[in-house]
Parts: C-alpha cells; structure tokens; sequence
C-alpha cells in the first residue's frame, strides 16, 4: 500500500482500481475445475517444451564452449531464445491445424506473461541450485518442476476466466 503513497492520486487509485478488479476476478472462479487444469496443465507442458529446447540449449552452449560471459547475459540469452523456440514449436504444432501464418499469429498471440515467468523460474532455480548458469543432470528436474509450477495457475485463470489458450 505505501506504493501508491508515492503516486499522484489519480495514478495511484487507478492502479488501485486494476488490482482490485484483478483480485475479484481471481477470486470468483472456479479453481476445482479438473478438466480445466488438465487443458492448462497441457497448455503448460507444450510451453514448457518449447521453453526448455532454447533455454538448456543456450545454457549447453556457454557451458560446453567455455564461453566467460556474465551469468546475468547468459540467462537473458537464454530467455530469449527460449521464448523463441517456443514460438516456433508452437508454430509447427499448430500448422498441423491450420494455415502456417494463422499457426505463427497463433504462436506469437501467445502469453508473454506465462513464458517469461516460466524461463525466469527456470534460470532462478538454476542459479539459485548451481551459483551460475550451469547445467547438471540434478539440476534439471528442478528447473522443469520450477518451470511447470509457476505459469500454471496463471495458465488457468486465463483459460478460465478469459477462454483463452494458445493449443
């Protein structure tokens, strides 16, 4: 609440307004749903592989070249170029359903929010576990359990309250 102290009143009530609408939109849904949370535990999982093909790509790649960059560059390389492979698979799954530039608007009309909360769960895990951006067999089930948890209720709500999904 001290945020909105150092606000001009107009600004601070308009934020406070939004995050009062968003929390009684959190709240009014239905969070027992089963059949809900299969579709964006799905949802989630596809995101996740595509996710993970340019994250321990990139991470793979610093670490077997020997490159010395710094772990913060690393992992926002990684973020990147985890999001885009994302992208891409998603575009290849969804051409098997529609047309190719549907599937890439598809694709790109995706959840930024979902993806970048679930690369940054990811690198944190990594570095939180390894000190750096290193990858080790023990690491690994970490970060993907961390990757898969964190989007996930955001996943729902959206594919709930919005009938929104990007599969």
């Amino acid at each position: 609440m001290h945020f909105f102290l150092y606000l001009p009143p107009r600004v601070g009530f308009k934020y406070l307004f939004m995050l009062n609408i968003l929390f009684q939109d959190v709240t009014k849904i239905d969070w027992f749903c089963k059949h809900t949370w299969l579709q964006s535990s799905k949802n989630t999982l596809w995101c996740l592989v595509g996710c993970c093909i340019g994250d321990f790509g990139t991470i793979a790649y610093f670490q077997f070249m020997g490159i010395e960059w710094p772990v913060i560059l690393i992992m926002i390389l990684a973020i990147i170029n985890g999001i885009l492979t994302s992208i891409a698979l998603e575009t290849f799954v969804l051409s098997k359903q529609m047309s190719i530039q549907l599937a890439f608007k598809t694709a790109i009309g995706m959840s930024l929010v979902s993806m970048v909360s679930m690369e940054l769960a990811m690198n944190l895990t990594d570095v939180a576990l390894t000190g750096g951006a290193i990858l080790t067999w023990w690491v690994i089930p970490f970060m993907l359990i961390a990757g898969f948890a964190t989007p996930l209720p955001y996943n729902y709500w959206r594919l709930k309250e919005l009938g929104k999904a990007c599969h």
